[in-house]
């Protein structure tokens, strides 16, 4: 084999570039099922509890603007013995928090998951805390998980008579496997006779790839989009009830998914992403700056010696107009590529906030084939 041919191929091996006969597109264009869908039913569940953290130097919630830390507090010495009722309370060592948690799909009883802990009073920093037992609610009312345990906190503040400094946010904090699963959810995966694939980004074009990847791998129409964000598959014969296999070999299949063409616009930051199917027609753009500059300075009037006048200071204002006409009128042809509609845009010697308002006008005009989304 010649040495250019070697040196050609090491070079496409380096780049990680596959290129298929006949101009198809390269493998890594196309993405997993496990990463275009989920899997009905297998989800995280949202937990939230109130509790209190103890152990702070000093910069817990002031007792008297914060009276549900105050009660919090009388009724958990009240659990442990002690009457507190009618007693001046003021230590600034505890806070009110509330705490959040993510329950994994499957978790079972005893595994630890991780919450994060959150100030609700005016406590300035929840540094050094420990949080005490803390039942964990789900949205139907019941105790999933209890947390306590040390806070990890990322910000810090430090406070002198003349100055103070605080980076990140203190009153938040996090304990990692800080809570233990009380309760399982229950979800019978391993009974079911269908599952159901959600997709993130719901298309019809997607959907029904999907449902023809999984045909083709099975060799028979057991998968069918009802709708873009779903496609219902029946557990074949050949896998015996065992939904889990087939779950298994279905996420590694590979499918081109198809989006719909989309500029996002956040005017805020200036930012525009635009996706790889906008196209746009044969238009002419002509884009002008007028810049108006008002100019103030501030002159004496001093009187004639003798004249009983009086000292004035008499503003002269000076506004000057320059209009940029140096820009003409720049046609931008028909696209057949995201990165010619780039080069086409990027000619015309705009900005980014000029080029949002050119988008609108064009989109305006009928002839940007896309929806624009401003956030």
């Amino acid at each position: 084999m010649p040495r250019t041919v070697l040196k050609r191929l090491a070079a496409v091996l380096l780049c990680g570039l596959v290129v298929l006969p006949g101009g198809a597109a390269p493998a890594a264009a196309a993405s997993r099922i496990k990463d275009l869908a989920s899997i009905e039913g297998v989800r995280e569940n949202q937990l939230v509890g109130y509790g209190l953290v103890v152990g702070l130097n000093g910069t817990g919630d002031s007792l008297n603007n914060a009276p549900f830390t105050r009660q919090s507090l009388q009724a958990m010495l009240e659990r442990l013995g002690m009457n507190t009722r009618g007693a001046n309370l003021r230590t600034a060592n505890v806070a009110a928090v509330m705490v959040t948690a993510n329950l994994q799909p499957f978790a079972t009883q005893g595994s630890r998951i991780d919450v994060n802990v959150s100030a609700l009073g005016d406590a300035k920093s929840l540094q050094g805390g420990t949080l005490l037992v803390t039942p964990l609610l789900g949205a139907d009312g019941e105790v999933y998980a209890i947390a306590q345990g040390p806070l990890a906190v990322s910000g810090f503040v430090a406070k002198g008579d003349g100055a103070s400094v605080t980076r990140g946010v203190p009153t938040t904090a996090r304990i990692a496997s800080g809570a233990i699963v009380e309760r399982e959810i229950e979800f019978k995966l391993a009974t079911m006779n269908s599952v159901r694939l959600s997709l993130r980004n719901p298309d019809f074009t997607t959907a029904r790839r999907i449902a023809q990847a999984v045909n083709d791998l099975l060799g028979q129409p057991v998968a069918e989009p009802t709708d873009p964000s779903n496609v219902r598959i029946t557990l074949p014969q050949k896998f015996n009830g065992n939904i889990v296999d087939l779950i298994t070999d279905i996420e590694q299949l590979a499918v081109q998914p198809d989006l719909p063409a989309k500029v996002v616009v956040d005017e805020a930051s200036g930012i525009i992403v635009m996706g790889q199917d906008v196209r746009v027609s044969t238009v002419a753009i002509a884009q002008g700056n007028l810049t108006v500059t008002v100019t103030e300075d501030a002159q004496v009037s001093q009187p004639n010696p003798l004249s009983q006048g009086q000292t004035v200071v008499t503003p002269r204002t000076q506004v000057t107009v320059n209009t940029d006409d140096k820009r003409r009128l720049g046609i931008v042809r028909e696209s057949v590529s995201l990165r010619e509609l780039v080069d086409g845009l990027n000619a015309l010697g705009v900005g980014p906030r000029d080029l949002i308002s050119i988008l609108h006008a064009i989109k305006a005009a009928g002839a940007l084939q896309a929806e624009i989304e401003v956030i």
